[in-house]
């Protein structure tokens, strides 16, 4: 697909450039570029230039262009950052922290303070699934525990481990 995007930079480059450019052959080029592209920006650019570039057909006044062009040079910026290599960490997903885990486990909210009553309430919503008499595993209910005690005793160290046929907290 980088050859695909690369011909259409290529003949995009060539519109901007040309001081006369046939507007019949850069409207199917940038049909084409609309119909074909898999970048979203790619894609919306074009279909916006299509527009100006079929009524540019039918006259050719200064302000006509002068829109046509400016559209061109979107589509022309759009080209060039999907061709673009991409460097870095652009793309990579954030890594999650350990209190917004344990938010998500618990189905919280990420950006606010939470009340101890809240926290216990979706505790209990989300134990009634993950407890082995509900048809979870001990696993999951133990991290469940562990969320939970966690975002309600923030400053508290240490696990919770099943010991015999009780909880018990490792230090």
């Amino acid at each position: 697909m980088d050859e695909t995007y690369n011909a259409w930079k290529r003949s995009v480059n060539r519109l901007w450039l040309d001081p006369r450019p046939d507007w019949r052959a850069a409207a199917r080029l940038i049909a084409e570029i609309a119909g074909a592209s898999e970048d979203v920006t790619v894609r919306a650019a074009a279909s916006q230039a299509l527009p100006i570039l079929r009524a540019l057909l039918g006259r050719n006044d200064r302000a006509t262009v002068d829109v046509a062009r400016r559209r061109i040079g979107m589509l022309r910026n759009a080209l060039h950052a999907a061709a673009a290599p991409r460097f870095g960490r652009r793309g990579v997903a954030e890594e999650e922290t350990l209190d917004a885990r344990y938010r998500r486990m618990l189905g919280l909210p990420l950006h606010r303070r939470l009340a101890a009553t809240e926290i216990h309430r979706a505790y209990k919503r989300a134990a009634k699934t993950a407890h082995p008499d509900g048809g979870g595993n001990g696993e999951a209910f133990l991290a469940l525990a562990e969320a939970r005690d966690a975002l309600m005793h923030p400053n508290k160290k240490g696990r919770l481990t099943f010991v015999g046929s009780a909880f018990e907290r490792e230090t």
